[in-house]
């Protein structure tokens, strides 16, 4: 773990490391975010990993700007007014994924939206422009931790989890930012933050409260409460050892029954990180017409995998599907 100024060098470096699928902590407006490609499922994955006792809820992908979110969302005229009075900003926006958007699935904990903001402070603009791509980043502290919003707190929690720490120094705002959702019929207050209820309704009109806004660590753990994910049309059997002739088999692992209609691997080799960086991709893959049933082998309970099998649960007991034999 190396800290260091934020000079036209560091950047570059920063930024190498980030096209390399490694991590960086950098400054924002709210807090320190830990940084990863948001077009890279496995750094996304070492993003969850790094933070500790790991869920995969939606990450915020940080771009430069609303033209460059435009790649990745679709936008709306309340994201144009949005953008236009508060980007850069501590507004984040949850708008439906365009079609094609490069934002891992993983970031978006499989979710058809993106949550998505164009922070202000110099230090992550200059990263993002350098390294091309937009930057998932959560607060950049091991879950449960406080929020960080100096560098040195950044160190005390992660440590060597990150490889380089780009110091800008205090965090201006100091509180995370503001999560709108725009992907409904009305716009909804995910997470209240940086910019306040009543600053977003001069520009847009009312907005809803969520049903139960999340607090504490909840809340800086995810952009909003968005506990929802990617649910499966096909009905998900857990703990699988065979494989029926109408199954799509989620393997892991080095030892794969045979039998299945289709099989995709999460890891041959069972690394738990290459097996979040597939799951939500290879789960969509089987989930398609023809396919009874998605049966996935046993995941580890460790590491990574205590979210890879949360995830799985959760697929599996959508709306009393699951035939766990």
């Amino acid at each position: 773990m190396t800290i260091v100024e934020p000079t036209a060098a560091t950047i570059v470096a920063a930024a190498k490391l980030l096209t390399d699928g490694k991590l960086v902590a950098f400054p924002t407006e709210t807090v320190y975010g830990l940084g990863g490609d948001a077009t890279n499922e496995r750094a996304v994955a070492a993003i969850f990993e790094a933070k500790g006792r790991p869920q995969f809820n939606p990450l915020i992908s940080h771009v430069l700007d609303a033209g460059e979110a435009r790649r990745f969302v679709r936008w709306s005229d309340s994201a144009e007014r949005l953008a236009s009075r508060f980007w850069p900003g501590a507004l984040t926006l949850v708008l439906p994924r365009a079609n094609g958007s490069a934002i891992a699935l993983l970031a978006t904990a499989g979710l058809d939206t993106v949550a998505i903001r164009a922070p202000s402070h110099p230090v992550a603009q200059a990263l993002i422009r350098e390294a091309g791509r937009p930057i998932a980043a959560p607060s950049a502290n091991r879950s449960g931790a406080i929020s960080p919003t100096r560098a040195e707190h950044v160190a005390e929690s992660l440590g060597a989890r990150v490889p380089m720490i780009i110091d800008g120094g205090p965090c201006l705002v100091g509180v995370e930012s503001t999560v709108l959702d725009l992907s409904r019929d009305a716009p909804v207050l995910l997470r209240p933050g940086g910019i306040s209820r009543e600053a977003i309704e001069a520009v847009i009109g009312r907005i809803a409260l969520s049903d139960a806004l999340p607090t504490g660590d909840a809340a800086r753990r995810s952009p909003g409460q968005l506990a929802s994910h990617y649910a499966p049309a096909r009905p998900v059997r857990l703990d699988a050892t065979t494989a029926g002739a109408d199954e799509g088999l989620l393997a892991f692992g080095p030892d794969v029954p045979s039998g299945a209609m289709l099989t995709f691997n999460l890891s041959p080799a069972g690394d738990l990180a290459e097996a979040a960086a597939n799951l939500f991709a290879m789960m969509r893959a089987l989930d398609r017409p023809g396919i009874g049933r998605i049966a996935v082998m046993p995941i580890p309970e460790t590491g990574l995998g205590l979210a890879i099998n949360d995830r799985l649960r959760r697929a599996a007991a959508d709306d009393g599907k699951s035939d766990r034999r």
